[in-house]
């Protein structure tokens, strides 16, 4: 690896690829394992890594992104899961995904369950997202969002609510008042201050940073 960076050309590829994007687990001299996917452009792999570390910031779990040499990769630590899947996850570890319910609407990220429901597993008793590349300013896919991501956050109601993301609907929908307000209270814990450290700190731009501010003051106004 050059300057702890993950180069994918100097490493061998020991398994397979596991979502939509070209990816595979690659091993470096030590024996560390490590997630690579190949995104369609910097931009999007740049987008996904900041929404990563501000699901950290937030405290929300998520697998440990570590810098690739590639500026249109994203790599993450491997790990073996316990469980993948929204239908597999017991009351208790409904109620941990649940908790980070504030943190996925703050980010716009509308793939927080998955597609098929398995962005939600579970690491040693720990319920995470698996992969925050829905989040902001891009669909999972690759497609910018554009106007659809604003300073509303439409996704207090859509992740609850929305028919054609029935894994979400299945995981936040019976969410009580109570626990809605919970979850936005996570993000109103954030300082401002840490918000535009984090985006600039990994090279966002200082419009996503008080985008992120004016979405969480809009989520102030949703608690009842």
């Amino acid at each position: 690896m050059n300057d702890n960076l993950i180069d994918t050309a100097t490493m061998p590829k020991v398994g397979r690829q596991m979502g939509s994007n070209p990816a595979g687990v690659y091993q470096d001299k030590d024996g560390r394992r490590f997630y690579v996917k190949s995104l369609e452009s910097p931009a999007h792999a740049r987008n996904e890594f900041i929404a990563a570390k501000l699901y950290q910031l937030a405290g929300a779990p998520t697998l440990t992104y570590v810098r690739a040499k590639e500026l249109n990769q994203i790599a993450t630590e491997f790990v073996d899961l316990d469980k993948k899947h929204v239908s597999r996850l017991s009351a208790g570890e409904r109620r941990q995904a649940q908790r980070w319910f504030g943190v996925h609407a703050w980010t716009a990220n509308w793939d927080a369950a998955g597609f098929d429901g398995d962005n939600q597993g579970v690491v040693d008793g720990v319920v995470m997202t698996l992969d925050v590349g829905g989040a902001l300013e891009f669909r999972a896919q690759g497609d910018p969002k554009g106007k659809a991501f604003g300073a509303s956050v439409c996704e207090l109601d859509s992740l609850r609510k929305n028919a054609d993301n029935p894994h979400a609907v299945r995981l936040f929908a019976d969410m009580s008042p109570v626990e809605i307000n919970d979850a936005i209270a996570v993000v109103m814990r954030i300082p401002d201050a840490s918000i535009r450290k984090v985006v600039a700190e990994n090279r966002g731009s200082i419009a996503l940073a008080e985008k992120m501010i004016a979405r969480k003051a809009d989520m102030a106004k949703r608690v009842t």
